[in-house]
């Protein structure tokens, strides 16, 4: 691949690289992916995710533009997460990046990890 970068000197795999630069945001995005989840569920279906990493990563990727935040004025708050469109524009590479995992544990059963 040629090393050519655009005008503005910025790389583009560098950028995507950066919006997701941890397995949390890329576990949260493709729970997301399924449906609009509220905090807590998205708690129990990211395993080993801790609340601190949780919030922190929910918070980079709305201030990304990636997920939307909805809060329902009501007692106890009701927050639900879903993907923008922006988000939603990244579902090609999340299934990429799950066809390559599933031909590679096919290929490395010995390598199977919880996801």
């Amino acid at each position: 691949m040629p090393k050519r970068l655009p005008q503005n000197g910025i790389c583009p795999v560098a950028t995507t690289i950066s919006l997701l630069n941890s397995q949390w945001k890329i576990l949260i995005m493709k729970e997301l992916l399924k449906k609009t989840e509220r905090y807590s569920k998205l708690e129990k279906n990211v395993a080993g995710i801790s609340q601190k990493m949780l919030t922190q990563s929910l918070h980079e990727l709305e201030n990304d533009g990636l997920i939307h935040r909805e809060v329902f004025p009501e007692v106890p708050p009701h927050v639900e997460y879903s993907l923008t469109e922006l988000g939603n524009s990244m579902r090609p590479i999340l299934q990429s990046m799950h066809n390559w995992g599933v031909q590679y544990l096919k290929k490395h059963p010995q390598k199977i990890t919880e996801s």
